[in-house]
């Protein structure tokens, strides 16, 4: 995981393109309290209308969401949805101008009818599809493959997003791979239901789920994931389709990824709490294209991928996931052993993602040497204030300097190591620093908090704090509680007790 985080840390934006059958998602919201008098079906009333991309369209965003500029190239209808389509995708940053009109077919469209009753979340009724899955004609082919031919020399990775909506046929399918190969750009392919993968032929790799695999090859997966079992139906599809790779994602279980050479790894996934799986196939392979075009081993990829399709079951419908969640959850699964510690660069990762979510950023500091009632209340005080508590403590060396040779008592390893056990506090790092100044003009948290034995004027970093629109708090000690009346405590008890024998 280590290697994965130093690429994640040097993350670099890049180029893709989508090719694929690109949709608008619609939802109606409304109550569904009561049922029909004339059939035991219930009532939607609306409430609400929304619409976003979906498809190859929702890959693109979430190319987007990677740091990625995004070519599309597919087809839409010649009507109020696709024109509606093109213009939400060129308001996130993709380029549409590769998005070929076509009047003889309606621009694929998912109607999802939402119910909510009683006050509770949101669950999806059932669903209308207004769509042609005829096969696009030669001369709309034509049309993609040029623009693709004039995109590809710039772009780094391409994708294929297929849902068997008539674009991705054998002509544009082996006529992207072609041109790619010979360019020498890696085409990462999300196959649509078919029990015929020969347009994928000659692609990098292919990411089926369970089901897509098991309908193209005629084999069964291993619903208990046994790594040797599903290499087999792995093994199938590539020397079918002569790849570099191949990955077959098996949803809980994570994903099995089979290479070249034979090596066949099976890589799990974080259980997670699922809410909606739709669009999660299209996280899985923007993720796998992110992590390639950003240099990551196909191992590393892979989990990178399947951490991005795994926040994306937790929400409901479709949103892109940001680099930031998937780079946090990252850093929390490597760190889970190892309690709250970060380095600035980790902890300034969790913090753009809690800022990405609205959350607010709460900073304060001290030696902790000793924990005591005081401290604790301070610190549950002080995350109240916010959504995020950052507790920066001062290291070893630090202490030495301001509190004297005998100091600290704990080391600044168990002092992080207690801190983070608390439920109060969501990270912890270190500073070496006499004052925690560096660390407050880096994070520039919303709030700084400061015991009430400070004045503000006397707060280190308040006035950073201010100037970037934050307050500073002061928050009321508890009286005779602190870490250097605790040790002059035990050493006077034990000067005592060693007269008393």
């Amino acid at each position: 995981m280590s290697d994965l985080l130093a690429k994640l840390d040097a993350w670099k934006p890049f180029k893709a393109i989508v090719v694929g059958d690109f949709m608008l998602d619609e939802h109606l919201y409304g109550d569904a309290e009561r049922l029909s008098a004339d059939a035991p079906v219930p009532i939607l009333h609306i409430r609400k209308r929304d619409s976003r991309p979906g498809g190859a369209a929702n890959v693109c965003l979430d190319l987007i969401a990677l740091k990625a500029s995004v070519t599309a190239i597919g087809v839409i209808g010649d009507d109020d949805f696709g024109k509606a389509l093109a213009k939400q995708l060129a308001a996130e940053g993709v380029e549409t101008f590769a998005l070929v009109r076509d009047a003889s077919r309606p621009t694929t469209v998912k109607q999802n009818m939402v119910g909510l009753a009683q006050g509770r979340h949101p669950q999806k009724m059932f669903r209308v599809d207004f769509e042609s899955r005829d096969a696009i004609s030669s001369d709309t082919a034509a049309k993609l493959l040029a623009a693709f031919e004039r995109e590809l020399p710039k772009c780094d990775v391409v994708c294929i997003e297929d849902y068997a909506k008539g674009v991705c046929s054998v002509e544009v399918c082996q006529g992207v791979i072609e041109r790619a190969r010979k360019a020498g750009k890696p085409v990462f392919v999300d196959p649509a239901k078919l029990n015929d993968y020969a347009r994928y032929r000659g692609c990098t790799t292919i990411t089926p789920n369970r089901t897509e695999a098991e309908f193209a090859t005629g084999i069964d997966t291993d619903h208990d994931a046994d790594v040797v079992h599903n290499a087999k139906l792995a093994t199938a599809l590539m020397a079918q389709l002569h790849m570099e790779t191949c990955v077959l994602t098996l949803d809980k279980h994570g994903a099995v990824l089979l290479e070249n050479d034979g090596k066949t790894v099976s890589i799990p996934t974080v259980a997670r709490q699922v809410y909606d799986v739709t669009g999660a196939g299209d996280a899985f392979l923007a993720g796998l294209a992110a992590a390639r075009a950003n240099g990551c081993t196909w191992v590393d990829a892979v989990k990178f991928a399947n951490a991005a399709a795994g926040l994306e079951v937790e929400i409901f419908g479709v949103q892109p996931i940001p680099l930031e969640r998937i780079h946090h959850s990252l850093l929390s699964m490597e760190h889970g052993h190892a309690g709250k510690l970060r380095t600035v660069s980790q902890l300034m990762v969790e913090v753009a993602s809690r800022r990405r979510d609205g959350e607010k950023v709460v900073f304060t500091n001290g030696c902790f040497d000793l924990l005591h009632t005081g401290h604790i209340s301070l610190l549950e005080k002080s995350r109240q204030e916010g959504d995020m508590l950052i507790v920066a403590v001062n290291t070893d060396a630090s202490v030495r300097k301001l509190k004297g040779p005998g100091r600290p008592i704990n080391t600044e390893t168990d002092r992080a190591m207690v801190l983070g056990a608390l439920s109060c506090v969501d990270a912890v790092v270190l500073f070496d620093e006499d004052t925690p100044l560096e660390l407050i003009r880096t994070i520039k948290p919303d709030v700084l908090i400061k015991g009430a034995d400070y004045s503000k004027d006397k707060v280190v970093g308040a006035d950073v704090v201010e100037a970037a629109g934050g307050k500073v708090v002061l928050i009321d000690l508890v009286k005779g509680r602190s870490t250097t009346g605790t040790i002059d405590r035990m050493t006077k008890q034990s000067v005592d007790e060693s007269k008393n024998k």
